[in-house]
């Protein structure tokens, strides 16, 4: 037989662990502190930016926590939009996930991969000599073809089945886990001194824009952010944290292939965030020890941990660095790639989606719909600019965040029996300001970088026509 009809459960507490922190840790950590510091300007807001995204990380982990007890199936977000609201509101999280939460998320990352490969390849390098094809605008870079490279390899890996995804996402989110933890570490003992982390928290909660010379990449001058522009400056600098603490969810797609999902998915979803949020808060005030401010808003190619390795372990430090991060976006992209095709297998067994996407293949694994993943990543990776991906896709990942936790509401009224193995942690306090940060992060995104969280609105939007042309074919073939 070429094809199988069931899910087999074949993943623990560990497993579901190991997708959801390595599924999180990719290359954002590495990276987006030069970008947040030149935005805010400052060590302490700095420090809160990243705490208030793992404050909201948790939250929703937790609250997820409920829902995944009650739906222990594959599809996750999908099956609880579509269970609090209607069949469009689950469709049109599925069509931006499969447009560009997961496919812009992997091919992120992929990109992120071949940046950091060229410190090896210096071919990689993102550099007007390393082009491949231009045309006008359009460029295509040897370090884009890696990156697709990259995908389709992973792809065609998680096509054999789940055993070899879910050994690659071990193996992988273990090494990351304790390089991470021993870059910080070694930061904190070998290279850190009293007077940078001095001269950082000097007037630290003055926030301010840092002036980058494109240039040079120096920092040249700042400009003071006063009264409501303080939210918008803070939402544009938590695009960055998001991104680098998303796709912690992914561990619900995969419910049909967990044991025991209504305990492990739950306990998955808490462990794996809160620890990735100590090491995320863990590694900034170690680079807050280790550089003087303008070094990491100023960092080259916003490489901020290469940066503090070499401060660290002297000029070795920065191929150090670049393998962690090739090893953590590698493994980073196996989680995202693994659990993403359970998406579109669900709703295409609600008929709202490609029917082929709907079939297990003989490992038991939706081939066809991990294929069709892999294609729009890959156009994805020649698209845009890395930071234009980390904005469409936060500003609509948070978005339908928002919308599944405020679903919890609806869902205890609409069906009180149901049974609840875990209930929302701080339900309803912790439930209501989550969602108001969400929603304040969206609002004030919309008007700081109204271009592509446009685009994500966009997207969003474009799917409302795409589900009634599916609803009517799904009933022309009833």
């Amino acid at each position: 037989m070429s094809e199988t009809n069931t899910f087999k459960p074949s993943l623990g507490l560990l497993d579901g662990t190991m997708i959801v922190a390595g599924s999180m840790i990719g290359s954002g950590i590495f990276i987006v502190s030069a970008d947040i510091t030149r935005t805010v300007g400052s060590a302490g807001w700095l420090v809160f930016v990243w705490l208030i995204t793992g404050f909201m990380t948790l939250s929703a982990a937790v609250s997820y926590g409920e829902l995944s007890g009650m739906y222990p199936k594959a599809g996750g977000q999908y099956v609880y939009l579509k269970e609090a609201y209607n069949p469009l509101t689950g469709f049109l999280y599925g069509w931006s996930f499969f447009a560009v939460i997961q496919t812009g998320t992997i091919a992120a990352v992929a990109v992120a991969f071949s940046k950091f490969a060229g410190y090896f390849f210096p071919v990689l390098e993102l550099d007007d000599k390393n082009i491949i094809f231009a045309l006008g605008g359009f460029k295509v870079y040897w370090a884009q073809i890696v990156s697709i490279l990259l995908i389709i390899f992973l792809t065609y890996v998680n096509t054999r089945g789940l055993e070899e995804g879910k050994w690659i996402q071990r193996i992988f989110t273990f090494t990351k886990l304790f390089s991470l933890f021993g870059l910080i570490v070694l930061g904190l003992v070998l290279a850190a001194s009293s007077e940078v982390w001095k001269h950082n928290w000097t007037d630290a909660w003055n926030m301010h824009s840092l002036i980058q010379d494109k240039r040079t990449e120096g920092i040249t001058g700042s400009s003071p952010i006063v009264g409501l522009a303080v939210l918008g400056a803070i939402a544009a600098a938590m695009t960055g944290s998001i991104f680098s603490s998303d796709a912690w969810n992914n561990v619900t797609f995969i419910a049909g292939e967990m044991k025991n999902p209504k305990r492990n998915i739950g306990l998955s979803l808490f462990l794996g965030t809160l620890i990735i949020t100590i090491i995320y808060v863990s590694a900034n005030l170690m680079y807050l020890t280790v550089l003087p401010l303008d070094q990491i808003a100023s960092a080259h190619q916003d490489r901020v941990a290469v940066t503090a390795a070499k401060v660290i372990f002297g000029h070795g430090g920065t191929y150090v660095i670049a393998v962690m991060i090739m090893i953590s976006t590698f493994g980073c992209d196996n989680g995202l790639i693994l659990a993403g095709a359970r998406v579109y297998y669900t709703m295409a067994q609600d008929g709202l989606f490609f029917r082929a996407a709907g079939k297990l293949n003989k490992n038991a694994v939706p081939g066809w719909a991990l294929w069709a993943q892999c294609v729009v990543a890959c156009i994805l990776c020649v698209s845009g600019k890395y930071n234009d991906l980390l904005t469409m896709i936060s500003f609509v990942a948070v978005a339908f965040y928002a919308l599944t936790v405020l679903g919890i509401f609806i869902l205890r009224k609409k069906q009180p029996g149901l049974e609840r193995p875990y209930k929302a942690f701080g339900f309803p306090v912790l439930t209501v300001i989550y969602i108001i940060l969400a929603l304040v992060f969206c609002v004030a995104l919309i008007f700081q970088t109204p271009t592509y969280s446009g685009w994500g609105l966009g997207i969003v939007l474009a799917g409302i026509p795409l589900y009634y042309l599916a609803v009517s074919r799904r009933e022309k073939t009833v």
